[in-house]
């Protein structure tokens, strides 16, 4: 095979791939503004926004969105504030287990949630915070934290301890280093563990599920499968409406911190010989 054909080859490989992802998105771009939308949403002539005015109320939409702004934003900060703390030693420090407890965080990335519910569930029930927001919250906080450790620390040993002496000579101490030297310098780092988190805690549907009792305390990821009972028969122009203003936050998220994603780690010129 010929280079030209090879690479005819992978461009339209990569092309069924695209379509295969995009046709998804184009069926909930055509189903949201049909108002007689099938599951097979073709294309038409006639559009309108009565699917979108139809789940623009307080309790199909809007209070489920800001439960999991709520949920996932603050998951989302507690977990990179501990995990940068936990992060610091195992970088900077030449501790006795390090490679068993990294070992040890990287196993516990592979259990599933689910695995741990269960127990979990008992617990809630046993302590009396079933249905409470906060217990949720710190139970999706430790959950996250493995990988979120893993992560921070990665990012975090790309910052020369150099920077760092240099804070130290000036008297400040290893908490104001990590604050005002090492936080600074490592934000894509931290951008991208906080949007790791809450994005993957913004399409967490089985924990809010079990862990919360209430409707007017679950997130939007469990308002989608009541969705499909709530009108009898499917809407599926509903629902892809729903879908598009659910999944809107997250996009703006990454749009918003674009640029700290997009930027580089670079400390050339940081300290004077």
């Amino acid at each position: 095979m010929t280079r030209h054909a090879a690479r005819t080859a992978a461009t339209l490989a990569l092309l069924l791939i695209a379509v295969a992802f995009a046709g998804p998105f184009l069926w909930v771009l055509l189903a949201a503004v049909q108002p007689e939308a099938t599951l097979a949403a073709a294309p038409a002539l006639t559009f309108s926004l009565d699917n979108f005015r139809a789940v623009l109320t307080w309790e199909t939409i809007i209070l489920p969105l800001i439960n999991s702004i709520v949920i996932s934003g603050s998951t989302a900060i507690l977990t990179v504030v501990v995990a940068g703390l936990a992060a610091y030693p195992l970088s900077r420090y030449q501790l006795r287990f390090r490679r068993p407890f990294m070992l040890t965080l990287l196993f516990t990335t592979g259990l599933p949630v689910t695995a741990v519910l269960v127990p979990v569930y008992a617990m809630f029930f046993r302590f009396n915070l079933y249905g409470s927001v906060p217990a949720m919250v710190l139970f999706l906080t430790a959950s996250s934290l493995p990988f979120s450790i893993w992560m921070m620390k990665n990012f975090m040993d790309g910052v020369p301890v150099s920077l760092e002496e240099a804070a130290w000579v000036d008297g400040a101490g290893w908490f104001q280093s990590l604050r005002a030297v090492v936080g600074p310098l490592m934000a894509p780092g931290i951008a991208v563990v906080a949007i790791f988190v809450f994005v993957g805690q913004w399409g967490n549907f089985f924990a809010p599920f079990v862990l919360l009792d209430a409707p007017e305390k679950q997130p939007a990821a469990v308002t989608v499968y009541t969705f499909f009972s709530q009108y009898g028969q499917v809407a599926y122009g509903r629902l892809a409406a729903f879908s598009i203003l659910y999944t809107a936050p997250a996009v703006v998220l990454y749009v918003a911190v674009n640029k700290y994603l997009a930027g580089s780690f670079s400390f050339a010129g940081s300290v004077k010989g």
